[in-house]
């Protein structure tokens, strides 16, 4: 599969990255359906691994499948714990319910917006639910990090783009460019 990023500099891109995705059918026999295509266990498992790889090797923390081209609605995130160990997910059809509204600004970056960042408000505390890779229905509440990861990602999923909800970006200069 090829891992390449989409970003905003190529108009192609930025239309794909900014059209909402499609969800999931799970079929009794393990099966996912998605629009035209059907994927089997094996090659559910072969996406996860490598969006997986595609985003650790950008150094992300989250990943939505329509970053690499694909329009399912699909993300993957590795974030660390209330321990610092770091956690995996990889959620299908996933949806946010907003529990503390309370919103909290900070700093965001994009692996599809190279460089950009901005303050963005996002609420304190939301409960993510969606299905893990067999079907399974999952609901994790979210806080800190973690929160702020799941409504990246599933803003990704919708087509809206961490730049539409901050007015306040910066571009870091690349090592070795000045002005």
């Amino acid at each position: 599969m090829d891992r390449t990023i989409l970003t905003i500099n190529h108009k192609e891109h930025e239309k794909f990255l900014r059209s909402a995705t499609t969800a999931f059918t799970f079929e009794a026999d393990g099966t996912l359906k998605v629009g035209g295509d059907t994927l089997t266990k094996k090659r559910v498992g072969e996406l996860i691994a490598d969006m997986r790889a595609a985003m650790q090797g950008a150094n992300g923390v989250g990943l939505s499948a329509n970053q690499i081209g694909l329009p399912y609605r699909m993300f993957v995130a590795k974030v660390p714990d209330a321990q610092g160990r770091m956690k995996f997910y990889a959620i299908f059809n996933p949806k946010i319910s907003v529990i503390d509204g309370t919103e909290v600004l900070l700093e965001e970056g994009c692996l599809s917006i190279k460089r950009t960042y901005g303050n963005v408000p996002r609420a304190k505390q939301v409960l993510l639910t969606g299905l893990e890779r067999n079907g399974r229905q999952v609901k994790i509440r979210a806080w800190g990090l973690l929160a702020r990861v799941f409504q990246h990602e599933v803003d990704h999923l919708e087509g809206k783009l961490f730049i539409d909800r901050t007015k306040d970006t910066h571009v870091l200069e690349e090592a070795g460019k000045s002005e």
